[in-house]
This record gives structure tokens, sequence and C-alpha cells, in this order.
């Protein structure tokens, strides 16, 4: 019977929580230490992909590959057309995907990936702008740029120093300030943004208006402002939400009675048929235009405290009423 292989001792001093800890430094100063070194070439990449006509290709290989893939998902979600190919690929057909028009660029952490330098050339004979994601300055990659991006670390976070790690994270965060910079540059407005992000949490916050999870005004409870504070309860009641807005002669909101102004006006001993609603309403109550995103009634709710919101046109004039309990169905909270 083959005796079991013993693990290696870790060495003392070398925890996993010390380990993750210096991992963590390291990738950090990766990071850090690209903000010294950005430069006009930085400014270059983004008006290239600016004045371009046509989409963006990202490609590297290994490691480089996945950050690669990576940049180009944020640069098309973030307003800017781009897709990943494969080097080998590209060498095989793919890169007939590539027009004049277009922007390549190019991950390789030592600028000598071979099978990126194969297919360079014929990205430069096609008239399509390269740029260059690299750690090495005077790599043949980098030369052979229309803009050279230094992407690389002072080290890897790998205890062998191998892995590649740190110069991936540098990348990672390069490419993202170059997605974002376009994407500012641009001028890419929420709306735009929310429409390629329809799915999930994300589509929800940034596409679902008040008027989609709103009561309407005939739902919404209200009374006139001549009306008694029983009126106003019985209204309370058939609303189901808690409150009922108080409206003037020309259906305008002017106050709000919640089941907390209830509660107080309880308290006192009031009349409940003879004390008029506008005595006991709050006035000037928070309120929101329907054509506000759900998301800023959320906001609105949790800076106010308060669980309602009355829906509201330009005049005031009440068209309808939105509660945390609709928020939640429309899983917008």
């Amino acid at each position: 019977m083959t005796a079991a292989r013993k693990k290696a001792p870790v060495p003392a001093g070398n925890s996993a929580l010390e380990l993750a800890r210096e991992v963590l430094e390291i990738e950090a100063a990766a990071i850090t230490g690209l903000i010294a070194r950005l430069d006009q070439s930085f400014q270059r990449a983004v008006d290239i992909i600016l004045n371009s006509s046509g989409r963006v290709t990202v490609s590297g290989i290994g490691k480089s590959g996945h950050i690669a893939r990576k940049i180009a998902s944020t640069m098309a979600s973030t307003g800017t057309p781009a897709y990943f190919v494969h080097p080998a690929e590209a060498s095989h057909g793919d890169l007939g995907m590539v027009t004049r028009d277009d922007v390549f660029i190019a991950l390789s952490n030592s600028g000598e990936t071979a099978e990126l330098l194969a297919i360079v050339p014929l990205i430069k004979r096609q008239g399509a702008k390269l740029i260059a994601l690299t750690g090495k300055p005077q790599s043949s990659l980098a030369r052979q740029a229309d803009a050279h991006l230094y992407a690389g670390a002072e080290k890897e976070a790998c205890p062998l120093n191998l892995a590649p790690t740190a110069s991936t994270t540098a990348a990672l965060a390069l490419g993202d300030a170059l997605a974002l910079a376009v994407m500012q540059a641009k001028g890419v407005s929420r709306d735009e943004f929310a429409r390629s992000h329809p799915g999930g949490a994300l589509g929800r916050k940034l596409l679902t208006h008040v008027r989609d999870v709103m009561g309407t005004a005939a739902e919404a409870p209200h009374v006139a402002d001549t009306a008694s504070l029983s009126d106003a309860i019985l209204e309370m009641s058939r609303g189901r939400i808690g409150v009922t807005a108080v409206l003037d002669g020309k259906q305008r909101v002017i106050g709000i009675f919640t089941d907390g102004d209830l509660r107080r006006t309880l308290q006192k001993g009031v009349d409940l048929r003879t004390t008029p609603i506008a005595s006991v309403m709050t006035r000037a109550p928070r309120t929101i235009s329907p054509d506000k995103l759900a998301a800023e009634a959320v906001q609105i709710m949790e800076q106010y405290k308060v669980n309602q919101l009355l829906v509201v046109d330009s005049e005031q004039r009440l068209v309808g009423a939105l509660n945390t309990h609709a928020l939640f169905k429309a899983k917008v909270l």
C-alpha cells in the first residue's frame, strides 16, 4: 500500500490570513502605481476610440484573455460597441470581423505574445487603430501600437512571483478607466445605460418609473379639504395604504393625513365628526412626479422616513399614490 503523502508544513508566520493581506496590498499597490504613469497616451487612446466609426475589438490570450473579455463587456455595457476575439481564432478567419473603421485593443503583460504579434501586421494593413495594454513599454506590441497604455505591476501577488495576479488586476482597472472615460466623453445618459441593462435588479432600478408601480388617482385615497376627520378615516380605510390625500377645490394636493397623524390626533381627544381634516392634516407633504424613477421614490422615502408618497402632476394635482409595499412587489426596494 502506498503511503499517504504528507502535506508540506506551512511556514511559521505565513498564515493564510497574512498571505491574503499581502496579496491585497500588492494588488492595490499595482493599481495605485498606474496613477502616476498615466500620461497623454491615455488621452490618445480615448480619442482613438471616440474618433472611430466602427467597433472595438479586444483580444488577449491566457489570463490576459479573461481580462480582455471583461473590458469588452464593460465597454459594450457603457455605450461603446465592443466584442472579444481570441487571437488564435483571429488568425484562422475571425480577423475578418475587424474593419478599417475599428479599434483593436491588445492585452499582453509581456508585450511579446506570439499569437497577437502574428496578427498585428494584418490589423495595421487593414487600417484599424491599435491600442496596446502591456507591462513592457519597450515590447514589440507596445512599439507597434498607435497608443500604448502601461498596465504592468512591479511584482505579482503570487508567492512565487509567477502567476498573473497583480498585473491582471492592474490591466482590469486600466480597462475600466478607459471604458468609463469614453463613456463620459460620449455623454452616455442613464436612459442609454439602462437600455443595455434591461434585466435583473439593475434594470428594474433604471427602467421602472413611478407611473409603473403607483396606484391610480381613482385608487389613491383622497378627501376634500372641507371633509371631517371621520370622513378622512373612512377614506383611509378604503384605500388600505394608511394615508389619504387632502385636496383643494381644484383637486390640488394641499395636505396629507396618515395613520401616524390619526394616532396623534386621537391622543388629543378630539371629536371625529366635527373636527375638520384641514385642522389636523400635515401640510406641504412629500410628493413625486409619475415620470421620476421608482428608485428616486425609494431615496425620498428613506431620507424622510416615510412609507407613502403622493404622486402629483406639474400642477400639484393628484394622479396616484405609492407605498413601500408596491415598491417591494415591483422588486425595486
